[in-house]
Order: C-alpha cells, then sequence, then structure tokens
C-alpha cells in the first residue's frame, strides 16, 4: 500500500459498510420502483462522485430507464455553476430522478435541477444516498434518502479526499 493512501486511511474511521450501503441501494431501488410502476425513467448521474451509487442503484431498478451524465462545477466557492458537461438526453416529458451520493450544501443540485426543469420533464425527483442538511444552503431536500447523516466529511464510495478515496467500498469520516 502506497504511503500516500496509507495516510488516508489511517486518518478515517469506517463510517458505514458496503454491505450497509448495499441494505440502502436495495431500499432505496424498491421504493423508486414501487413509486413508478409501469413507467421509464431516466437516471441523471452528476460526475463524478455519484457513479458508484448510480451504477449500483441502476442494476437494483427493475424498471425500463436510460442514463445520462451531467458534469457541473463552482466557478468560485460561493458563486456561479458552470455545465461542463450537459446531457445529450431528451428529457421533455420523462419521469427523470437525479442520483446524489450525497447532498451537502445543495447549491450545485438547486443549479442542476432548475436546468432540467427548464426541459420540462413529466416530474424530477431527487435521489440521495446520503444527506447532510446542517450544510444547507439553498432549501433543497430530496425525495428519496438512505441515510441522513451530521455534518462530517465522508470519504469513500465515489466520495475523496483530494481525488483519493473514491474507490473505497465502504463509507468513512474523517478524524478530527
Amino acid at each position: 500500500m502506497s504511503g500516500k493512501k496509507k495516510q488516508a486511511k489511517e486518518d478515517m474511521l469506517p463510517f458505514i459498510t458496503k454491505d450497509e450501503i448495499a441494505k440502502l441501494v436495495m431500499f432505496l431501488a424498491k421504493t423508486i420502483e414501487t413509486d413508478y410502476e409501469g413507467r421509464e425513467v431516466i437516471l441523471i448521474c452528476p460526475l463524478r462522485g455519484s457513479i458508484h451509487f448510480l451504477a449500483d442503484l441502476c442494476r437494483q431498478i427493475q424498471l425500463p430507464q436510460q442514463v445520462d451524465f451531467v458534469q457541473l462545477q463552482a466557478v468560485e466557492k460561493g458563486g456561479a455553476i458552470k455545465i461542463i458537461k450537459d446531457i445529450s438526453t431528451n428529457i421533455a416529458g420523462k419521469h427523470v430522478l437525479i442520483v446524489e451520493e450525497i447532498i451537502d450544501t445543495g447549491r450545485t443540485l438547486s443549479f442542476l435541477r432548475n436546468r432540467l426543469m427548464a426541459s420540462s420533464p413529466a416530474s424530477l425527483k431527487i435521489v440521495a444516498l446520503l444527506d447532510k442538511p446542517a450544510r444547507r444552503e439553498l432549501p433543497i431536500r430530496p425525495d428519496y434518502v438512505g441515510r441522513t447523516i451530521d455534518d462530517r466529511y465522508v470519504v469513500g464510495y465515489g466520495m475523496d479526499s483530494s481525488e483519493m478515496g473514491r474507490n473505497y467500498p465502504d463509507i468513512y469520516v474523517m478524524k478530527n
């Protein structure tokens, strides 16, 4: 194990195991299946952190589905959001789910929701594996939540610390 990776793990405590994550994903998938029974859904994945959650969730949702990706970037802290990669799917009249691994301040997600609503979907809901409402700057709430957490810095399962830890199958919290 490299010194950098070893150091990162030493600075973390286990928070949510891969088995607990799998149960949360299954619960969310079954709830979505019930709510959208017989309908196609379009899953929109903000890159990059949500890709692990999206992959697991879309495999569990037994409904017709399409997947698309968007990449957004805050131009400056607390400032404007810009689109790096927009979706390529026509979502007009479709049932759309934004799939987020974690909701923090809500600024980028609010921007994305408004951007997608401008394309006139039949419905637009937000799925979050983790919700951290203590950090919210804008009044946005997910429609489906795996777990609500306190204001902790989490790493793993797509979430990173300076691009490190995204690949960890479990979720960790940073020691303080």
